[in-house]
């Protein structure tokens, strides 16, 4: 075996050192670039308990709210959420003293690798939606929720195809024409349609009147979203027909407003076959519920809303019977239809929810005894029935 001769050994040492040492220069930069765009972003907030307090040396990546990317030192994410958003679970009894305010600097944006920023339940009242957001394209979780912000959220979120979970929901409310709204809205919806990869949005609060029925279309073209909570948004108009609503992308948590121009609750909702949480209390709902739920042709299972586990239509104006179809749905826990106008009686098909843990059926003109069956129910807590026309209560109960 022939010997590599001497000086091409030592060209070969000296070209790895080059290289080594290139590659620790470049890594230096980075991580100055990191630090730096750090230390700006901090520059801009007003911090009055100090969470900033360990924002200092230079291993950024052990900074309190800073994730970094192993090896490279690149930030992937920033949470800086208020720990304590509610007064009860404030140990020092004023919210806002947890609170970070100011300005958002854009230095965010030489953040390459920011996959993940939470800022949510601070106060940055009377600021818009930073524009530059739009520019974060690695962003896969982004949550601005209850943050104080006002004005039209920005269209270019829409450049965030990343994007997983979006919440920009607002805890500033008023109450106008169409219902409680707030400080934040929508105009144009359509841009959503690009975040092809959202599962969650979180929008409550936010003044969704400008935008109408255009709601339910652009939310329709989301292929894999499954959560969506919608409460106090002001929409109205009406929902499309069920042919034109692609039922391949479920959600299971719907929290929200039916538009007012739709007034009762539609049987298609029968379809939506991941469904596990229904929330459509404290809304103008009015008219019957329907005595027919579809659903089958589009579920493996043979009954509607074969995964629903809570549904919630209270304080509204429904009115009409208890349809049948409620003891169709084998899985619900919970079902709250208290404070409306429903009539008439208690149907023996809700003895078939065996999983049943709460009945809200008080407020109505419900009338008549109460099945024998219910109390058969052995995971049943709460029965409440206040303030209806039932004549009597059975034995055992």
């Amino acid at each position: 075996m022939e010997r590599i001769p001497v000086f091409i050994l030592v060209i070969l040492y000296f070209i790895s050192i080059k290289i080594a040492c290139n590659g620790h220069s470049h890594i230096n930069n980075n991580v100055q670039s990191e630090q730096k765009a750090l230390i700006d972003f901090k520059s801009g907030l007003t911090d009055p308990n100090n969470r900033f307090s360990s924002w200092k040396g230079s291993n950024y990546c052990y900074w309190q709210g800073i994730g970094c990317e192993n090896g490279t030192g690149f930030v992937v994410s920033i949470d800086l959420h208020n720990p304590y958003p509610y007064p009860l679970e404030n140990v020092y009894g004023n919210q806002s003293y947890m609170n970070l305010s100011g300005i958002i600097s854009p230095s965010l944006i030489k953040l390459k690798y920011l996959k993940y920023l939470d800022l949510s339940f601070n106060s940055f009242k009377p600021l818009p939606i930073p524009q530059f957001f739009g520019s974060m394209k690695n962003l896969i979780y982004l949550n601005l929720s209850h943050c104080g912000f006002i004005g039209e959220i920005p269209s270019n979120l829409g450049n965030l195809s990343n994007l997983q979970y979006l919440d920009f929901s607002s805890k500033y409310t008023f109450h106008n024409d169409f219902g409680y709204s707030s400080d934040l809205f929508i105009k144009n919806i359509e841009w959503m349609t690009s975040l092809v990869s959202l599962k969650h949005l979180g929008a409550n609060n936010v003044n969704l009147s400008m935008v109408g029925s255009q709601w339910v279309e652009v939310l329709n073209k989301l292929p894999i979203l499954t959560k969506l909570h919608l409460d106090h948004c002001s929409l109205f108009g009406s929902i499309p027909s069920p042919s034109s609503i692609n039922l391949t992308s479920l959600v299971n948590e719907l929290h929200g407003s039916i538009p007012l121009g739709l007034g009762s609750i539609p049987s298609f909702i029968g379809n939506f076959c991941n469904l596990q949480y229904l929330d459509l209390s404290y809304n103008n709902l009015n008219g019957n519920l329907p005595e027919i739920i579809n659903g089958t042709e589009t579920s493996n299972s043979k009954s509607p809303l074969p995964n629903l586990r809570e549904l919630d239509l209270s304080i509204s104006q429904l009115m009409g019977k208890l349809p049948n179809w409620l003891g169709e749905l084998k899985n619900l826990r919970r079902l709250k239809l208290s404070d409306n106008k429903l009539e008439g009686p208690i149907p023996t098909s809700l003895c078939t929810l065996q999983r049943m843990e709460s009945f809200y059926l008080g407020g109505n003109k419900l009338n008549g005894s109460l099945p024998n069956c219910i109390g058969q129910l052995s995971q049943l807590k709460v029965f409440n029935v206040y303030s209806n026309q039932l004549s009597c209560i059975p034995n055992g109960f």
